[in-house]
């Protein structure tokens, strides 16, 4: 029987890669992404390269939106057997220094990355527990390791899920179940970010070089995470 993995906050970079390297490997794909129409076009990609999915449009860090997509998943594709937390915020939504942060700046890092991976796993840890098998994957970026007050307020929402994901691990030891994040410190090819970047060279800080990475190359890594399970953090880029 096929296995089932669930992308939360699908785009065509990391999402559309992952969904490509698990595709092909004999999982169904559940896309969920907030917007419906990008969510459908993400499916006919898919279904065009012999890829099954289902769009579920969903808001990753609303807790109702989240339990209802997950029961939909299950009614409609079965059990999830991996989940991929892949949210990231938008270039405008960084606040480039340490020292102009404030407390409203934390609100939508520490929304999409620390927040919806909670709630992403108290929605699914339960039953892969129960199971005995599971894998429950995090993006994260280069800042934790590297300070970058250029992208401040994420750096410190991305050190909040780096640990929240450690200790997650240690917890899962002896379930069955895995927990992993990818520290991405590469641009995605075909990502928004890569596309914005393209057309506003301007915003990529001054003297910075970002080096590049297809999104199936990204994808493979996260495949060799979920086989492998031998590293809870994994970094690419540095």
């Amino acid at each position: 029987m096929a296995k089932t993995i669930a992308i939360f906050g699908f785009g065509p970079g990391l999402g559309m890669g992952v969904a490509r390297v698990f595709g092909r490997a004999g999982f169904r794909i559940a896309v969920i992404g907030r917007r419906a129409d990008r969510a459908e076009q993400h499916v006919r990609e898919l279904a065009g390269e012999g890829i099954e999915a289902a769009a579920f449009p969903a808001d990753v860090t609303d807790p109702a939106q989240i339990d209802a997509t997950v029961a939909a998943i299950r009614s409609g594709l079965g059990e999830i057997d991996v989940a991929l937390h892949g949210a990231a915020g938008e270039m405008t939504d960084r606040i480039p220094s340490t020292l102009e942060l404030d407390v409203p700046g934390l609100r939508v890092p520490m929304a999409l990355k620390v927040h919806s991976p909670i709630l992403m796993t108290r929605a699914l840890a339960p039953a892969m527990i129960a199971r005995g098998e599971g894998a429950l994957l995090f993006s994260s970026g280069s800042s934790p390791d590297t300070p970058m007050p250029y992208l401040s307020n994420f750096g410190v929402a991305l050190a909040a899920q780096r640990g929240y994901v450690q200790q997650l691990a240690a917890e899962l030891q002896g379930t069955g179940v895995y927990a992993g994040v990818l520290d991405i410190g590469v641009l995605i090819g075909d990502s928004r970010a890569e596309q914005l970047l393209d057309a506003h060279p301007e915003l990529a800080p001054a003297g910075i070089e970002i080096a590049r990475m297809t999104n199936t190359e990204l994808g493979e890594h996260y495949w060799r995470m979920y086989t492998e399970r031998d590293r809870v953090e994994v970094g690419v880029g540095f």
